[in-house]
């Protein structure tokens, strides 16, 4: 028998396949006589039975939907998981019954985000015991990036901008709030700030406009599932940075400061029509 690798399959060739030039096949190893127990077996803790509700965008009683901590390449990437610490085929009926509800629930609720064409289900098993289905967006029109490469290429596309990913995640929590629960996940805080007077501005001064949201620059995509999942367990790792936990305080800021410009307009709007009165009883 020659010790010969494989030819490179013909999905090397398909549209979507990321990667062009010279391929070449591993060498397959040998198989293991004991597989190690993934994150929440034997003596390994479970980061994702672990992780405060403040480390998810929307919480219910039973399940509990996460993001990464960071933008990627994609509209959006989620993670369903279970309270309970119970793995797919583990399920009680109850729970089984409402994972399939739950997946579609948050399917509509993704491809409901502007730009999102298709929503890809997918559940990766190797790296934590603890049930967790990804959900990963297809942004429309690209149809390059259409079937089972999708994962890799959230971690070749640049990110998308954090305001967009924090408007994304907002929008996602309200859609799953609409059926219970409670979504963490808020609009990112606008930057704006109020004018000192309702005067015109001059025309030779530069105008007071709100100011935007500077979006983080991520130099490294390496947040998303399937080469992870494969070899490191990557998925419960992400579950350690609840960097969506400070958004519900800060959403409601912009109200409460526009509350006082409100207020004043009114008190300043009156004024001219005071300074005219005197004319008018002059008038006869």
């Amino acid at each position: 028998m020659q010790d010969t690798p494989p030819s490179v399959p013909d999905f090397t060739q398909w549209p979507s396949f990321p990667f062009e030039g010279d391929l070449h096949v591993k060498q397959l190893d040998e198989p293991v006589p004991v597989e190690p127990p993934r994150r929440g077996e034997g003596n390994r803790e479970c980061t994702a039975c672990n992780a405060p509700d403040e480390a998810y965008i929307w919480v219910g009683e039973r399940w509990r939907v996460r993001a990464m901590d960071r933008p990627t390449g994609l509209p959006m990437v989620l993670i369903l998981e279970s309270r309970s610490h119970l793995d797919l085929g583990d399920l009680p009926n109850l729970l089984a019954a409402e994972l399939g509800v739950m997946t579609v629930r948050l399917e509509r609720a993704i491809r409901s985000l502007d730009g999102v064409a298709r929503v890809h289900v997918n559940r990766w098993g190797d790296g934590s015991a603890h049930l967790h289905m990804w959900f990963l967006a297809r942004p429309y029109g690209r149809l390059q990036l259409r079937g089972t490469f999708l994962s890799l290429w959230d971690s070749i596309l640049p990110p998308i901008s954090e305001a967009q990913w924090r408007e994304n995640l907002a929008m996602v929590a309200a859609w799953l709030a609409e059926f219970g629960g409670r979504p963490l996940a808020e609009p990112p805080r606008i930057q704006w700030q109020a004018p000192s007077s309702l005067t015109a501005a001059p025309t030779g001064g530069a105008t007071e406009e709100p100011e935007e949201e500077i979006a983080s620059v991520i130099e490294a995509a390496d947040e998303i599932p399937e080469a992870e999942a494969a070899e490191e367990p990557a998925t419960p790792e992400k579950a350690e940075h609840p960097e969506r936990a400070p958004a519900p305080q800060q959403a409601g800021q912009p109200d409460r400061a526009g509350t006082p410009e409100r207020s004043e307009v009114p008190q300043q709007a009156t004024a001219p029509e005071q300074a005219e009165q005197p004319q008018r009883a002059e008038t006869p």
